[in-house]
């Protein structure tokens, strides 16, 4: 028995088509920014989303357990049947050498505890390659939150197509990557710091309250700290700029518009003095109570002075969205839908959604997420820009959850940090004259591209990490590199999950928000 498709959501897809058609063609193009591109691809959206090992959402892709009561996913057989990924299975999910099985875990235990994932921990968790220390030193133990009664064995527990439904069938629709990696160790500052610019050196603390130094290791940054420029990070709180550029002063030098859109970014209220307060906030899908929707760390933009928004100040316009004006291409999520259906979509659009629905343990959930992805993949297909667009969804990183893979070290660091070839050591190839603090790469994580362009029921086993997403936009708009130590310059390439020559053949997957299942 699946989950039925409510009327709500099977209306969904044309209640948004039928605003698209009363817009009028004359009014699709607004805003629009025609640019040069080396595909056919003129919009890239990248939706990143929170803390998911590739393990955690596709240990056992395409095979789901399919018990009675969840969304079912059936693998394709025949001619052309899904492919395999580099999954679990044998003595990986029977005998794994960590001191916990995997399992796994339904949709009634959609809402857990956060797991550990600090830039060294997970170093230590992977224990020189034998990924056997998940449980001891990546798990644990909260008493805020559902654990399920394991502990630290938690983090060894994974979901599949009955839980992650719509993740599932864009895979099997689309294409996706089984070889793709965090950029570094380490969590969630890293991860966008990473998108944004492929960089985690040129940082300098502006606000101390005496333990700024743990977040950043001569000038790097390792591990969770807020950004400067923004008037919502707490006062307590500690703050670093980065120097040097990021893709949107890249966009912004050829004219090229682009946008950061993410949930609760738009002031809640404002002090006396006119600065922002960001106290918009929602609950989970069971009444589990989130944080406030807005997280500072994880607006990459914010850290720069160039392309930041302190006070969050909105567009003077809808059709000035994604172009410079007080925003400086900084805006609210809403602010996206309310572009597109006014027929202006920005050539490079990044998503972050509202802390409860970008799937970030604890405050968030897959099925809260899955409402996010499936809404707004929905609403670009049905709208007028779909067949010159690409959407990325990727992740900022692991969180910990287990993954069996030991990431290739493409750049090696040699710090007090560092413990993963022992101590003080993380690869054996550290350049001296190099940053340190950066070694990578760290845990594997999802990667989908959902587009007309993109290789149908098509699994990539290309090595690529999260500077592969900066590096296809660059090369896409011809934007050139972000230079210095920017990651840009060792990324795999992404082309290998298009088919550009016979003009795109994957269709249009409507799928509904609560089941993940095709409408």
């Amino acid at each position: 028995m699946t989950i039925p498709i409510t009327a709500r959501h099977s209306n969904f897809a044309a209640s948004l088509l039928a605003l698209w058609l009363s817009v009028g063609q004359s009014q699709t193009a607004i805003a629009q920014t025609v640019s040069s591109t080396s595909t056919p691809i003129q919009h890239v959206v990248v939706i990143f989303q929170e803390n998911v090992s590739f393990d955690h959402y596709f240990a056992t892709y395409p095979n789901a357990a399919n018990p009675g009561g969840e969304p079912i996913f059936v693998a394709r057989k025949g001619a052309h049947p899904t492919p395999t990924v580099n999954g679990l299975a044998g003595p990986l999910m029977t005998h794994n050498p960590n001191s916990v099985q995997p399992f796994r875990m339904d949709r009634s235990q959609a809402i857990v505890c956060d797991q550990s994932h600090d830039y060294t921990g997970e170093q230590q968790a992977i224990d020189g390659g034998l990924m056997d220390k998940f449980v001891e030193l990546d798990g644990t133990t909260q008493s805020n939150c559902n654990d399920l009664g394991l502990g630290k064995g938690l983090v060894m527990g994974y979901y599949d197509g009955n839980t992650v439904t719509a993740l599932w069938n864009y895979a099997q629709h689309f294409a996706m990557n089984d070889n793709f990696f965090s950029t570094n160790f380490g969590p969630s500052t890293l991860g966008h710091l990473n998108l944004a610019s492929g960089q985690t050196n040129g940082a300098s603390i502006t606000h101390d309250t005496g333990n700024a130094g743990a977040a950043l290791l001569n000038g790097t940054v390792i591990n969770d700290i807020r950004p400067a420029f923004d008037d919502c990070v707490p006062s307590t709180a500690n703050t670093v700029s980065m120097s040097g550029l990021n893709v949107g002063d890249l966009l912004n030098q050829k004219g090229i518009t682009w946008g950061w859109f993410q949930g609760g970014f738009a002031p809640s209220s404002r002090k006396a003095d006119g600065s922002a307060v960001c106290a918009s906030q929602h609950t989970q899908f069971d009444g589990t109570a989130s944080v406030a929707d807005y997280i500072p760390n994880h607006n990459p933009f914010e850290f720069y002075q160039s392309t930041s928004n302190p006070h969050h100040l909105a567009a003077t316009a809808v059709n000035m969205i994604g172009q410079k004006d007080q925003a400086n291409h900084q805006y609210d999520i809403n602010d996206f839908f309310k572009a597109l259906n006014a027929g202006n979509l920005p050539a490079v659009t990044f998503l972050k959604a509202a802390a409860y629905q970008d799937g970030h343990a604890m405050y968030s959930n897959p099925l809260d997420e899955q409402t996010f992805l499936v809404n707004t993949m929905n609403a670009l297909e049905t709208s007028p820009f779909w067949d010159s667009t690409a959407v990325i969804i990727a992740y900022d990183d692991s969180d910990g959850w287990y993954d069996h893979v030991m990431p290739p070290i493409v750049n090696g660091s040699s710090s007090p940090a560092d413990v993963l070839s022992g101590a003080g050591a993380c690869g054996n190839n550290a350049d001296p004259t190099a940053p340190m603090g950066r070694c990578g790469y760290g845990q594997r994580l999802p990667l989908l591209v959902i587009s007309p362009y993109a290789k149908v029921n098509y699994v990539d086993h290309s090595l690529t990490d999260q500077t592969s997403i900066l590096q296809f936009i660059e090369d896409n708009w011809n934007l050139g590199r972000i230079g210095g130590s920017s990651f840009d310059a060792l990324a795999g390439s992404l082309f290998n999950v298009f088919e550009f020559e016979n003009g795109g053949n994957a269709r249009k997957l409507l799928l509904d928000s609560t089941s993940g299942l095709p409408q």
